[in-house]
């Protein structure tokens, strides 16, 4: 099985059936088949891309998204999906590095691409995809050909491009499918970035997987998300926590018809208990789903079920997602048994071929054995759960010791003045490194550093606790919801 003969499946066995809503159309997976052949079969004729080629999509969410696509997959060309909120010169770098034969774009991002390789304008798809032949020739695709240039979120540096090839997307999508019991007649809210790993695979490959129905808006906005949900009675909806917090804290949510939400899946950062109780109260639900997970692996990772939350909220579950292992090891590769502290590893069959012309990049990570390198620190406790520390990389060591942002955040935010907040390690020129705490309040305090210093005193040992304070109206985010702790440090 392929993504394109997938979806020429969906539109055999569903015709009729909604396979796409936007703010522009509305299609059936016949129709949406139908338009990504014409569209395709016009990459091919105007443009000659090819089996291998790479083409960019660089838009927000929508219509002209998903068709481009499915229709650079048909091809048996590589889609490489690039944020709309990128800069010209973050685009530049993503173009050169993958040696991109054409953009599809509309409007001002069609203006920034144009100026750097041919460009595609999808500005009135509807009517040019009407004008066009879907006669092509058909690419012979096999399961293992690289179809999706995923790049990295760059929170650490510069971003990676990730390779995937059909085998290991559609492994996604059938765990998704599974685990979160997607059907037919489910209806999925799509508000995150589709150029990001989760919305993309988990997702939109996920729905598709089984031919269930697509609800694509272009952005994320708490009202816009309560709005879709009354009106087009949608089941399923991925979000960065911040999705879940925002939307919980709407003045008129007790009155919102939200009753048809079946799966509230988030990921890319934890929950507190107070969260989590949050949002189940304001929300009227009891139907939260973690999931966790690295770009890398597709992203496949662990779940972890709305019942796990009442004792477990805050850590990302005790199991590997379907066709997934999970395992905690110590820093020369071994795995530790029971409880401890490590760094994840996650083995699964819907792993990256590797990182685009990084051989070493991907030869440090990803080994002989299949196991990947999360890059996360980890607590296993007794009962098998685990507990996020932070990235390898932002493990603070100051004066030889080993100190773990997250633990120290998970506390802090739990002060009644702090709405968000960011640990992370600034040089000494005594101790190597200490600890920093960029702050998001609630309510002014007198004495930042004073008033969380003392907070801290009877929790935290002294050598975790922050020396350094900085107050900020909000957190640096990429486009997913991850906080960049390197434009903080």
């Amino acid at each position: 099985m392929n993504i394109p003969k997938l979806l020429a499946v969906n539109a055999r066995k569903f015709p009729a059936n909604e396979a796409l809503i936007t703010a522009d159309c509305r299609l059936s997976w016949s129709e949406l088949h139908d338009q990504s052949l014409r569209l395709a079969a016009h990459l091919q004729q105007q443009y000659q891309i090819a089996s291998g080629d790479r083409v960019a999509l660089y838009m927000p969410n929508g219509y002209s998204w998903v068709l481009g696509y499915f229709a650079v997959i048909n091809l048996g060309a590589i889609v490489v999906p690039i944020n709309a909120r990128l800069t010209a010169a973050e685009l530049d770098y993503i173009l050169r590095d993958c040696d991109a034969r054409l953009v599809i774009a509309q409007g001002e991002h069609a203006e920034r691409a144009a100026q750097l390789v041919p460009c595609l304008r999808l500005d009135q798809p509807a009517k040019q995809i009407a004008g066009m032949e879907a006669r092509w020739l058909v690419a012979d695709i096999d399961s293992e050909q690289p179809c999706t240039l995923l790049y990295t979120s760059g929170t650490t540096g510069k971003p990676k491009g990730v390779l995937f090839h059909h085998h290991a997307l559609l492994t996604v999508a059938n765990a998704s499918a599974v685990e979160m019991d997607m059907r037919p007649h489910s209806r999925l809210l799509h508000m995150m970035p589709l150029t990001h790993s989760a919305p993309l695979n988990v997702f939109l490959l996920g729905g598709t997987y089984v031919g269930a129905a697509h609800v694509v808006l272009p952005e994320f906005h708490p009202t816009l998300l309560l709005d879709s949900v009354e009106r087009e009675r949608t089941t399923h909806f991925f979000g960065a926590p911040v999705a879940f917090l925002l939307t919980a804290q709407q003045p008129d949510i007790a009155t919102r018809d939200i009753s048809s939400m079946q799966f509230w899946v988030y990921g890319g950062g934890p929950l507190s208990t107070e969260q989590v109780g949050l949002i189940a109260e304001r929300m009227r639900t009891d139907r939260l789903y973690c999931v966790y997970g690295l770009t890398e692996a597709g992203p496949s990772g662990s779940i972890m079920m709305p019942d796990e939350h009442q004792t477990k909220a805050g850590s990302i579950g005790c199991r590997g997602a379907l066709h997934t292992e999970l395992r905690l090891v110590d820093e020369q590769g071994q795995a530790i048994e029971g409880e401890g502290n490590g760094q994840i590893q996650i083995r699964t069959e819907a792993m990256m071929l590797g990182y685009w012309n990084k051989p070493e990049a991907t030869a440090e990570c990803l080994h002989s054995d299949g196991w990947l390198d999360s890059g996360d620190l980890a607590r296993r406790d007794a009962a098998g759960y685990y507990w996020v520390l932070g990235r390898a990389k932002e493990l603070i060591i100051s004066g030889g010791v080993n100190v773990y942002p997250r633990e120290i955040e998970e506390i802090l935010e739990q002060h009644p003045n702090v709405a968000e907040v960011a640990v992370f390690g600034v040089p000494h020129p005594q101790w190597g490194e200490t600890v920093k705490a960029a702050v998001v309040l609630r309510e002014p305090v007198a004495d930042l550093q004073a008033t969380l210093g003392a907070y801290l005193e009877p929790l935290l040992a002294d050598y975790k606790r922050p020396r350094l304070y900085s107050q900020l109206n909000a957190l640096p985010r990429n486009a997913n919801g991850k906080v960049l702790k390197h434009q903080l440090q």
